[in-house]
Protein backbone atom coordinates (compact mmCIF):
# COMPACT_ATOMS: atom_id res chain seq x y z
CA UNK A 1 0.00 0.00 0.00
CA UNK A 2 1.37 3.38 -0.63
CA UNK A 3 1.26 6.00 1.80
CA UNK A 4 0.11 9.55 0.62
CA UNK A 5 0.41 12.97 2.33
CA UNK A 6 -3.71 13.77 3.60
CA UNK A 7 -4.56 16.73 1.16
CA UNK A 8 -5.71 18.64 4.84
CA UNK A 9 -1.48 18.48 5.75
CA UNK A 10 -0.50 19.47 2.13
CA UNK A 11 -2.72 22.61 1.96
CA UNK A 12 -1.71 23.30 5.93
CA UNK A 13 2.13 22.98 4.57
CA UNK A 14 1.41 24.99 1.61
CA UNK A 15 0.47 27.94 3.50
CA UNK A 16 3.48 27.94 5.77
CA UNK A 17 6.08 30.26 3.17
CA UNK A 18 3.50 32.71 3.35
CA UNK A 19 2.68 32.81 6.94
CA UNK A 20 6.04 32.89 7.66
CA UNK A 21 6.58 35.95 5.28
CA UNK A 22 4.01 37.58 7.20
CA UNK A 23 4.79 36.91 10.48
CA UNK A 24 8.52 38.67 9.47
CA UNK A 25 6.95 41.73 8.53
CA UNK A 26 4.64 42.28 11.21
CA UNK A 27 7.81 41.97 13.45
CA UNK A 28 9.94 44.26 11.65
CA UNK A 29 7.51 46.44 11.33
CA UNK A 30 6.81 46.42 15.18
CA UNK A 31 10.71 45.90 16.25
CA UNK A 32 11.64 48.74 14.29
CA UNK A 33 15.25 49.11 12.05
CA UNK A 34 17.41 48.21 15.06
CA UNK A 35 16.32 44.45 15.49
CA UNK A 36 17.66 43.19 12.23
CA UNK A 37 14.45 40.75 11.42
CA UNK A 38 14.69 41.73 7.56
CA UNK A 39 16.94 38.82 6.32
CA UNK A 40 14.08 36.34 7.49
CA UNK A 41 12.08 36.85 4.94
CA UNK A 42 13.85 34.36 3.21
CA UNK A 43 12.20 32.01 5.18
CA UNK A 44 9.06 32.08 3.05
CA UNK A 45 11.44 30.82 -0.17
CA UNK A 46 13.33 28.44 2.04
CA UNK A 47 10.06 26.48 2.51
CA UNK A 48 8.57 26.82 -0.68
CA UNK A 49 10.93 24.97 -2.17
CA UNK A 50 10.36 22.46 0.03
CA UNK A 51 6.84 21.51 -0.49
CA UNK A 52 5.85 23.50 -3.57
CA UNK A 53 7.10 23.45 -7.48
CA UNK A 54 9.65 25.47 -8.61
CA UNK A 55 7.19 27.98 -10.16
CA UNK A 56 5.30 28.58 -6.81
CA UNK A 57 9.05 28.88 -4.96
CA UNK A 58 9.83 31.58 -7.73
CA UNK A 59 6.47 33.08 -7.09
CA UNK A 60 6.92 33.32 -3.44
CA UNK A 61 10.71 34.17 -4.14
CA UNK A 62 9.45 37.40 -6.08
CA UNK A 63 6.89 38.18 -3.84
CA UNK A 64 9.93 37.79 -0.79
CA UNK A 65 11.94 40.33 -2.56
CA UNK A 66 8.73 42.77 -3.08
CA UNK A 67 8.35 42.65 0.74
CA UNK A 68 12.03 42.85 1.41
CA UNK A 69 12.23 45.99 -0.71
CA UNK A 70 9.19 47.63 0.81
CA UNK A 71 10.80 46.68 4.63
CA UNK A 72 13.80 47.97 3.48
CA UNK A 73 12.83 51.18 2.44
CA UNK A 74 10.43 51.69 5.33
CA UNK A 75 13.70 51.27 7.76
CA UNK A 76 15.82 53.16 5.68
CA UNK A 77 17.91 50.71 5.15
CA UNK A 78 18.82 51.63 1.74
CA UNK A 79 21.21 54.05 3.08
CA UNK A 80 23.85 51.18 4.13
CA UNK A 81 24.88 48.02 2.60
CA UNK A 82 22.44 46.04 5.27
CA UNK A 83 19.64 46.18 3.07
CA UNK A 84 21.31 45.40 0.03
CA UNK A 85 22.65 42.37 2.13
CA UNK A 86 18.67 40.91 2.76
CA UNK A 87 17.95 41.88 -0.55
CA UNK A 88 21.01 39.08 -1.97
CA UNK A 89 20.16 36.60 1.10
CA UNK A 90 16.54 36.31 -0.33
CA UNK A 91 17.48 36.05 -4.12
CA UNK A 92 20.01 33.55 -3.04
CA UNK A 93 17.44 31.14 -0.77
CA UNK A 94 15.39 32.11 -3.69
CA UNK A 95 17.80 30.31 -6.25
CA UNK A 96 18.07 27.28 -3.84
CA UNK A 97 14.55 26.71 -3.52
CA UNK A 98 13.90 26.77 -7.14
CA UNK A 99 16.84 23.93 -7.32
CA UNK A 100 15.48 21.91 -4.36
CA UNK A 101 11.75 22.03 -5.93
CA UNK A 102 13.51 21.02 -9.57
CA UNK A 103 15.19 18.11 -8.30
CA UNK A 104 12.39 17.31 -5.72
CA UNK A 105 10.03 17.28 -9.09
CA UNK A 106 12.57 14.77 -10.56
CA UNK A 107 12.64 12.05 -7.86
CA UNK A 108 8.90 12.11 -7.34
CA UNK A 109 8.77 11.27 -11.12
CA UNK A 110 11.00 8.63 -10.84
CA UNK A 111 9.39 7.56 -8.06
CA UNK A 112 6.13 7.46 -9.83
CA UNK A 113 7.76 5.36 -12.93
CA UNK A 114 8.89 2.90 -10.30
CA UNK A 115 5.91 2.12 -8.68
CA UNK A 116 3.88 1.89 -12.12
CA UNK A 117 6.76 -1.32 -12.82
CA UNK A 118 6.08 -2.42 -9.22
CA UNK A 119 2.32 -2.58 -10.11
CA UNK A 120 3.19 -4.16 -13.41
CA UNK A 121 5.52 -6.98 -11.67
CA UNK A 122 2.57 -7.50 -9.00
CA UNK A 123 0.55 -8.22 -11.92
CA UNK A 124 2.55 -10.97 -13.16
CA UNK A 125 3.94 -12.18 -9.77
CA UNK A 126 1.18 -12.30 -7.82
CA UNK A 127 -1.76 -12.20 -10.52
CA UNK A 128 -5.19 -12.13 -8.42
CA UNK A 129 -6.48 -15.51 -7.02
CA UNK A 130 -9.28 -17.68 -8.75
CA UNK A 131 -12.83 -16.87 -7.32
CA UNK A 132 -13.71 -19.83 -7.25
CA UNK A 133 -11.59 -23.08 -7.40
CA UNK A 134 -13.66 -26.84 -8.02
CA UNK A 135 -15.68 -26.78 -4.97
CA UNK A 136 -13.74 -23.87 -3.35
CA UNK A 137 -14.45 -19.46 -2.69
CA UNK A 138 -10.78 -18.22 -2.67
CA UNK A 139 -9.57 -15.40 -1.41
CA UNK A 140 -6.34 -13.23 -0.83
CA UNK A 141 -4.56 -11.07 1.02
CA UNK A 142 -1.27 -9.73 0.77
CA UNK A 143 0.22 -6.73 3.06
CA UNK A 144 3.66 -5.47 2.61
CA UNK A 145 6.35 -4.21 5.71
CA UNK A 146 7.35 -1.67 3.84
CA UNK A 147 4.59 1.05 3.34
CA UNK A 148 5.86 2.12 -0.34
CA UNK A 149 6.35 -1.60 -1.64
CA UNK A 150 3.83 -3.90 -3.17
CA UNK A 151 5.33 -7.24 -3.52
CA UNK A 152 7.82 -8.65 -1.74
CA UNK A 153 8.98 -12.43 -0.58
CA UNK A 154 5.83 -13.70 0.01
CA UNK A 155 4.19 -15.80 -1.94
CA UNK A 156 0.67 -17.70 -3.02
CA UNK A 157 -1.16 -19.38 -5.95
CA UNK A 158 -4.26 -21.73 -6.60
CA UNK A 159 -4.51 -23.51 -9.62
CA UNK A 160 -7.71 -25.92 -10.66
CA UNK A 161 -5.69 -29.12 -12.07
CA UNK A 162 -7.01 -32.50 -13.11
CA UNK A 163 -5.78 -33.26 -9.90
CA UNK A 164 -7.69 -31.45 -7.30
CA UNK A 165 -7.30 -27.79 -6.70
CA UNK A 166 -3.42 -27.16 -5.76
CA UNK A 167 -2.32 -24.39 -3.40
CA UNK A 168 0.82 -22.76 -2.44
CA UNK A 169 1.78 -20.33 0.30
CA UNK A 170 5.43 -20.13 0.77
CA UNK A 171 7.71 -17.08 2.49
CA UNK A 172 11.24 -16.64 0.82
CA UNK A 173 14.26 -16.37 3.05
CA UNK A 174 15.45 -12.52 2.73
CA UNK A 175 14.54 -9.42 1.03
CA UNK A 176 14.89 -7.11 -1.86
CA UNK A 177 14.73 -8.12 -5.68
CA UNK A 178 16.38 -11.30 -5.20
CA UNK A 179 13.35 -12.70 -2.34
CA UNK A 180 11.03 -11.20 -5.36
CA UNK A 181 13.33 -13.01 -8.00
CA UNK A 182 13.07 -16.35 -6.19
CA UNK A 183 9.59 -15.89 -5.19
CA UNK A 184 8.84 -15.65 -9.04
CA UNK A 185 10.67 -18.97 -10.04
CA UNK A 186 8.74 -20.76 -7.12
CA UNK A 187 5.21 -19.68 -8.97
CA UNK A 188 6.91 -20.18 -12.25
CA UNK A 189 7.39 -23.72 -11.23
CA UNK A 190 4.40 -24.35 -9.12
CA UNK A 191 2.37 -23.11 -11.91
CA UNK A 192 3.55 -25.59 -14.59
CA UNK A 193 4.10 -28.55 -12.52
CA UNK A 194 0.52 -28.34 -10.63
CA UNK A 195 -0.69 -29.82 -13.51
CA UNK A 196 1.99 -32.34 -14.69
CA UNK A 197 2.44 -33.75 -11.20
CA UNK A 198 0.67 -37.05 -10.51
CA UNK A 199 0.85 -35.86 -6.50
CA UNK A 200 2.33 -33.68 -4.14
CA UNK A 201 5.34 -35.47 -3.28
CA UNK A 202 6.44 -35.05 -6.94
CA UNK A 203 5.13 -31.75 -6.88
CA UNK A 204 7.14 -30.56 -4.26
CA UNK A 205 10.25 -32.39 -5.51
CA UNK A 206 10.23 -30.55 -8.87
CA UNK A 207 10.24 -27.38 -6.74
CA UNK A 208 13.50 -28.63 -4.90
CA UNK A 209 14.93 -28.95 -8.17
CA UNK A 210 14.14 -25.85 -9.88
CA UNK A 211 15.60 -24.39 -6.47
CA UNK A 212 18.48 -26.10 -5.96
CA UNK A 213 19.88 -24.97 -9.89
CA UNK A 214 19.46 -21.07 -8.44
CA UNK A 215 19.86 -21.45 -4.66
CA UNK A 216 23.24 -20.91 -3.06
CA UNK A 217 23.25 -23.13 0.09
CA UNK A 218 22.04 -20.31 2.63
CA UNK A 219 19.04 -19.17 0.58
CA UNK A 220 15.47 -20.98 1.10
CA UNK A 221 11.49 -20.66 1.12
CA UNK A 222 9.29 -22.21 3.45
CA UNK A 223 6.23 -23.18 2.07
CA UNK A 224 2.73 -24.96 2.51
CA UNK A 225 1.44 -27.17 -0.19
CA UNK A 226 -2.42 -28.58 -0.20
CA UNK A 227 -4.55 -30.58 -2.32
CA UNK A 228 -8.17 -30.60 -2.24
CA UNK A 229 -10.22 -33.16 -3.93
CA UNK A 230 -13.73 -34.45 -3.88
CA UNK A 231 -13.16 -36.98 -1.16
CA UNK A 232 -13.62 -33.77 1.74
CA UNK A 233 -10.31 -33.92 2.84
CA UNK A 234 -7.05 -31.77 2.05
CA UNK A 235 -3.74 -33.25 1.81
CA UNK A 236 -0.39 -30.51 3.85
CA UNK A 237 2.68 -31.17 2.39
CA UNK A 238 4.81 -28.56 4.51
CA UNK A 239 8.29 -27.48 4.08
CA UNK A 240 8.92 -25.95 7.39
CA UNK A 241 5.83 -23.45 6.94
CA UNK A 242 3.46 -22.35 9.58
CA UNK A 243 0.73 -24.55 10.59
CA UNK A 244 -2.60 -23.42 8.76
CA UNK A 245 -5.56 -22.91 10.24
CA UNK A 246 -8.37 -24.91 9.72
CA UNK A 247 -12.20 -23.39 10.96
CA UNK A 248 -14.88 -25.76 10.99
CA UNK A 249 -18.56 -25.05 10.32
CA UNK A 250 -19.55 -25.32 13.84
CA UNK A 251 -16.64 -22.60 14.62
CA UNK A 252 -14.17 -25.05 16.19
CA UNK A 253 -10.60 -24.37 15.01
CA UNK A 254 -7.04 -26.34 15.17
CA UNK A 255 -3.90 -26.05 13.57
CA UNK A 256 -2.30 -29.41 11.77
CA UNK A 257 1.10 -30.00 12.14
CA UNK A 258 2.91 -32.66 9.75
CA UNK A 259 3.93 -35.78 11.50
CA UNK A 260 7.46 -34.62 11.30
CA UNK A 261 8.87 -31.25 10.62
CA UNK A 262 10.80 -31.12 7.47
CA UNK A 263 13.58 -28.58 6.02
CA UNK A 264 12.31 -25.59 3.95
CA UNK A 265 12.74 -25.82 -0.15
CA UNK A 266 16.48 -25.17 -0.97
CA UNK A 267 17.94 -27.00 1.61
CA UNK A 268 17.84 -30.36 0.48
CA UNK A 269 21.26 -30.74 0.06
CA UNK A 270 21.71 -30.59 3.86
CA UNK A 271 19.93 -33.54 4.04
CA UNK A 272 17.29 -34.78 6.02
CA UNK A 273 14.45 -36.73 5.28
CA UNK A 274 11.86 -34.82 3.60
CA UNK A 275 8.13 -33.77 4.35
CA UNK A 276 5.77 -36.35 4.23
CA UNK A 277 1.96 -35.73 2.92
CA UNK A 278 -0.99 -35.97 5.43
CA UNK A 279 -4.49 -35.80 5.23
CA UNK A 280 -6.77 -33.59 7.38
CA UNK A 281 -10.67 -34.00 7.24
CA UNK A 282 -12.24 -30.70 5.16
CA UNK A 283 -15.44 -30.51 4.06
CA UNK A 284 -18.74 -28.14 3.09
CA UNK A 285 -18.84 -25.40 5.48
CA UNK A 286 -15.30 -25.93 6.88
CA UNK A 287 -12.78 -22.69 5.96
CA UNK A 288 -8.84 -23.71 5.21
CA UNK A 289 -6.56 -20.44 6.02
CA UNK A 290 -2.83 -20.54 4.42
CA UNK A 291 -0.81 -17.57 5.95
CA UNK A 292 2.97 -16.77 6.32
CA UNK A 293 4.71 -15.47 9.62
CA UNK A 294 4.06 -12.48 9.16
CA UNK A 295 0.40 -12.77 10.33
CA UNK A 296 1.04 -14.80 13.67
CA UNK A 297 4.33 -13.31 14.23
CA UNK A 298 2.81 -9.55 14.45
CA UNK A 299 3.45 -8.10 18.11
CA UNK A 300 1.79 -5.45 19.55
CA UNK A 301 3.61 -3.08 21.88
CA UNK A 302 3.43 -5.26 24.67
CA UNK A 303 5.66 -8.10 22.24
CA UNK A 304 2.59 -10.04 22.54
CA UNK A 305 2.02 -12.39 19.03
CA UNK A 306 -0.46 -11.70 17.35
CA UNK A 307 -3.13 -14.15 18.69
CA UNK A 308 -5.25 -15.75 15.37
CA UNK A 309 -6.88 -18.81 17.09
CA UNK A 310 -8.50 -16.50 18.97
CA UNK A 311 -9.91 -14.30 15.95
CA UNK A 312 -11.50 -17.12 13.79
CA UNK A 313 -14.87 -14.94 14.56
CA UNK A 314 -13.68 -12.77 11.80
CA UNK A 315 -14.00 -15.26 9.39
CA UNK A 316 -17.63 -15.74 10.02
CA UNK A 317 -18.06 -12.83 7.28
CA UNK A 318 -19.98 -14.81 4.58
CA UNK A 319 -18.30 -12.51 2.15
CA UNK A 320 -14.63 -14.46 1.85
CA UNK A 321 -13.00 -11.37 0.64
CA UNK A 322 -14.15 -9.47 3.33
CA UNK A 323 -13.65 -11.68 5.74
CA UNK A 324 -10.08 -11.94 4.93
CA UNK A 325 -9.83 -7.83 4.67
CA UNK A 326 -11.48 -7.87 8.29
CA UNK A 327 -8.49 -9.96 9.64
CA UNK A 328 -5.74 -7.79 7.62
CA UNK A 329 -7.30 -5.23 9.29
CA UNK A 330 -6.77 -6.64 12.92
CA UNK A 331 -3.65 -7.80 12.28
CA UNK A 332 -2.85 -3.99 11.20
CA UNK A 333 -4.55 -2.72 14.55
CA UNK A 334 -2.31 -5.43 16.91
CA UNK A 335 0.86 -4.06 15.49
CA UNK A 336 0.05 -0.72 16.37
CA UNK A 337 2.39 0.25 13.14
CA UNK A 338 3.93 -1.33 10.30
CA UNK A 339 4.05 -5.18 9.97
CA UNK A 340 8.07 -5.69 10.63
CA UNK A 341 7.17 -8.79 7.81
CA UNK A 342 5.40 -9.39 5.11
CA UNK A 343 1.81 -10.75 5.31
CA UNK A 344 -0.21 -13.51 3.28
CA UNK A 345 -3.15 -14.75 3.12
CA UNK A 346 -5.23 -17.00 1.61
CA UNK A 347 -8.90 -18.11 2.86
CA UNK A 348 -10.60 -21.35 0.74
CA UNK A 349 -13.96 -22.09 1.86
CA UNK A 350 -15.64 -25.45 1.28
CA UNK A 351 -18.48 -24.85 -0.60
CA UNK A 352 -20.09 -28.30 -1.07
CA UNK A 353 -21.23 -30.85 -4.22
CA UNK A 354 -23.05 -28.24 -5.98
CA UNK A 355 -19.17 -26.46 -6.94
CA UNK A 356 -17.53 -29.99 -7.12
CA UNK A 357 -15.52 -29.90 -10.30
CA UNK A 358 -12.14 -27.92 -11.47
CA UNK A 359 -13.20 -25.52 -13.31
CA UNK A 360 -12.05 -22.40 -12.27
CA UNK A 361 -13.90 -19.36 -12.95
CA UNK A 362 -13.16 -15.26 -12.16
CA UNK A 363 -10.12 -13.35 -12.49
CA UNK A 364 -6.64 -15.26 -12.54
CA UNK A 365 -8.36 -18.73 -13.49
CA UNK A 366 -5.50 -20.80 -15.14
Amino acid sequence: MTVKMPTSAFAALSWVPVAAMAVVAVVDVTAGPGVGFLPLVSLGPAFAGLVGGWRRTAVIGLVALLLCVGLGLYNGLFDRPRGYTAMASVAGVTGVGIAAAVMRSRREAELAGVRSVAEVAQRVLLRPGPLTAGPLDAAVSYTSALAEARIGGDLYEVVASPHGVRVIVGDVQGKGLDAVETAARVLGTFREAAYDEQDLVGLGRRLERSLARELDDEKFVTAILAEIGDDHRAVFLNYGHPAPLVVRGDGTAEFPEPPAHALPLGLAAHGGPGPEPFPVRFGPGDQLLLHTDGVTEARDARGGFYPLAERTGLLAEPDAQRALEFLREDVVRHAAGPLHDDAAMLLLRYRGHEASGCAAEGPGAD
